[in-house]
């Protein structure tokens, strides 16, 4: 079964965006493309406007200026996007198969074409033998993996991520990735993931995005020219220090303006 339906012809394009709330300018004049496949990780500081970039890709945000397309259009359907955030989002009342299973129940897909494709993806994320088990039963690690099989069920050819380990320890984290690099490896979508991490940006992607404090701007695009296929076994080669190393150099500076001026005067408080 092909999880992620013809991958070799997505492409993302996001065109001179930019949005304000209010007196506010969140991302300024931001454009990048991503490459079918590619796997691009946005870095920078607090404040930066990482998630309002995320929400707009995903369609969640309206009422700004530029244009983001996705294979080639500017509003593509639905399921052309699979969305992956922080925030726990299993039914603590069904079991890992349920989870995963639930997009496709909601659209009436028959019941053994459903469960058919859960259990491939139960697979996929490495979670054989917990089919049965509820969300409480598990760890944060594998209740999030639960979540992105249960986003991968359509076969998405956008997966959008923000900040999908934030809640984890780093070493799950980074053994998490090698899931992540599995997953990629295998379905080949273009990937979009929102992070703070630096080490887990380097590891996973192809190129990271580096943005300026408020208003978010790219500062930097890093080439990420570590070889694939990949896995967690690269964060001890020098060069990927040295990645990091340009990426922290970056982030720092922007963190620190950003600590600076925030200590001078609050931003100027979003309506709701």
């Amino acid at each position: 079964m092909d999880l992620a339906a013809k991958p070799e012809h997505s492409a993302l394009q996001v065109k001179n965006l930019t949005k304000r709330f209010g007196p506010l300018v969140a991302v300024d004049d931001v454009s990048f493309e991503a490459k079918p496949g590619e796997f691009i990780s946005v870095i920078g500081p607090s404040g930066c406007g990482k998630s309002t970039l995320f929400n707009a890709i995903g369609g969640m945000l309206a009422d700004y200026e530029g244009q983001i397309l996705l294979d080639g259009v500017t509003n593509p359907a639905r399921r052309a996007i699979g969305m992956v955030f922080q925030e726990e989002s299993t039914f603590p009342w069904r079991t890992t198969l349920q989870n995963i299973a639930f997009p496709l129940e909601i659209v009436g897909t028959p019941k053994r074409e459903r469960l058919e494709r859960s259990r491939e993806l139960v697979k996929l994320v490495g979670l054989e033998g917990f089919e049965d088990h509820y969300p409480s039963e598990m760890s944060g690690g594998m209740r999030q993996r639960t979540a992105i099989a249960r986003t991968l069920a359509f076969g998405p050819r956008f997966l959008l991520m923000d900040e999908p380990f934030a809640a984890l320890d780093e070493q799950t984290r980074i053994l998490l990735g090698d899931k992540v690099l599995q997953i990629h490896q295998r379905l080949k979508q273009t990937t979009l993931l929102i992070t703070h991490n630096i080490t887990e940006a380097v590891q996973l992607s192809d190129r990271v995005l580096v943005m300026t404090y408020r208003p978010g701007r790219i500062k930097r695009i890093v080439d990420i020219d570590l070889p694939r296929p990949r896995s967690s076994e690269i964060v001890s080669s020098p060069r990927f220090g040295e990645l990091v190393g340009t990426i922290w150099n970056d982030l720092r500076e922007e963190a620190s303006r950003g600590l600076a001026e925030g200590e001078k005067s609050p931003p100027p408080r979003r309506k709701s």
